[in-house]
């Protein structure tokens, strides 16, 4: 089969209006903030409160691993669930599909909520625990690349950048709601916090669900998918299409998320631990990472802009080259345990060097697809690199962080190369000539 545009096989159709273009914006950033919402909650609770919850019988440090490594075994079904409905995204359509991830996510998240604990189950907690993120890893497989081939999809000629990085948006309002919710959360007396304070915010993701869904339904299928049904070019095998025709861009996208997908849970969730180990309250750390998120919400949209007018290409560069030489000032600013300064450091690393990587990464990874497989190749790519990226980032920082005695240099190296990976793949990415932004329609 080959890979030839749609719209070589058919004429034109009337674009999608304003509003159509709107309630996608819409949904997809409240999609992605479901996603991240429910993803990000775990993160905290893994870092703060799981390992004395659902771990009790482990000494703090080993509570600790254990927690980050139900957390890491998310990341492993991720995988499995972007074979699943990126299969079904490129055989049924992109929207039916999001509709199922967002409920599995949502209702995985508000199970959490309800879990016994350790004390009052023993060992069945932590199988429940991990039972419900295995649920959340299904759905997050396909849920942010589903919203990503959404938007891009939707997107007006020369707009594909700022468009596909609605998504990244709904990424930045779901860790703002997670982290905003549970620091208020967090500043309860020890005693109610670990007794019913953490299960709130959890169960406050049934109301998220209501409003995504609801925004979701009344969203049109993607245009480009109606025209691959009109043409009869639907995919019958996207997943073997992907390795048979697109190898080169699927490990061009492999190599691409390991800067930033691994970089993204080190500093906006190890890190909550790792600011308490220096000896700071733990509200530093999550008033930091609120703040700079509140300020990706901005630079989303210059850097997605800014894409639409250069490239993905090189922003993605310099955001990987730019996060390897900020990586040691960055920690010898945390060294200074001065709340203003780890502020201003931890809100320049996410809010201007990984959103250059994130914002522009739906765009970039979207022209790399063509239309046939686009949902598969994205989602496999993503979360099949997601496993040896961000799933296991916590628990290898944590790792070293106890190998060395607290010191932070081997944890700096490791970010180091992974954004080197990062930076080299992106060389064999040549942008305008494997690029499907002005063929889809």
């Amino acid at each position: 089969m080959t890979t030839l545009s749609v719209s070589e096989a058919t004429p034109q159709e009337q674009p999608p209006d304003r509003s159509a273009r709107r309630r996608v914006l819409a949904s997809s950033i409240i999609g992605s903030a479901l996603e991240w919402y429910d993803y990000y909650l775990y993160a905290q609770a893994a870092a703060l409160v799981f390992n004395s919850l659902f771990f009790t019988s482990l000494d703090p440090l080993t509570g600790t691993l254990a927690a980050f490594g139900s957390y890491a075994i998310g990341f492993l079904v991720r995988p499995i669930g972007g074979i699943i409905f990126g299969r079904l995204g490129d055989r049924i359509g992109r929207r039916q599909v999001l509709i199922i991830t967002l409920i599995i996510m949502g209702l995985g998240t508000a199970a959490i909520g309800a879990l016994p604990t350790y004390v009052a189950v023993g060992a069945l907690a932590p199988v429940l625990l991990t039972l419900c993120r295995v649920a959340q890893g299904l759905a997050a497989g396909a849920e942010f690349g589903g919203a990503v081939v959404l938007s891009a999809e939707y997107a007006r000629k020369g707009r594909r950048g700022i468009m596909a990085a609605a998504p990244a948006l709904g990424v930045c309002l779901g860790i703002l709601l997670a982290s905003g919710v549970f620091s208020i959360f967090a500043a309860l007396p020890e005693d109610q916090f670990a007794s019913w304070g953490w299960r709130v915010p959890f169960l406050l993701s049934v109301v998220i669900i209501g409003i995504a869904l609801f925004i979701r339904a009344r969203v049109q299928e993607s245009p480009v998918f109606r025209k691959l049904e009109a043409t009869g070019t639907v995919s019958k095998s996207p997943i073997k299409e992907v390795f048979t025709f697109a190898r080169k861009p699927f490990l061009i996208a492999f190599g691409a998320r390991m800067a930033e997908n691994s970089t993204a849970y080190i500093f906006q969730t190890w890190i909550l631990t790792y600011i308490v180990t220096t000896g700071m309250d733990r509200g530093v750390g999550l008033r930091a990472v609120i703040i700079a998120t509140a300020a990706g919400m901005v630079t989303i949209l210059f850097w997605g802009w800014l894409s639409d007018k250069i490239g993905r290409k090189y922003i993605y560069m310099f955001g990987a080259a730019a996060m390897a030489v900020f990586t040691f000032p960055f920690f010898g600013i945390v060294q200074t345990m001065n709340p203003i300064l780890v502020t201003l450091a931890l809100t320049f690393m996410l809010a201007v060097l990984y959103q250059a990587m994130f914002a522009t990464q739906g765009a970039l990874l979207s022209d790399l697809f063509p239309p046939q497989y686009r949902f598969t190749g994205i989602a496999l790519a993503r979360e099949s690199s997601s496993v040896v990226s961000g799933g296991v980032a916590p628990f290898i920082a944590t790792a070293l962080l106890a190998a060395s005695g607290g010191a932070y240099w081997p944890i700096a190296i490791y970010i180091i190369a992974m954004c080197a990976i990062t930076f080299f793949s992106l060389f064999a990415y040549r942008e305008a000539s494997e690029s499907h932004v002005e063929t889809d329609r």
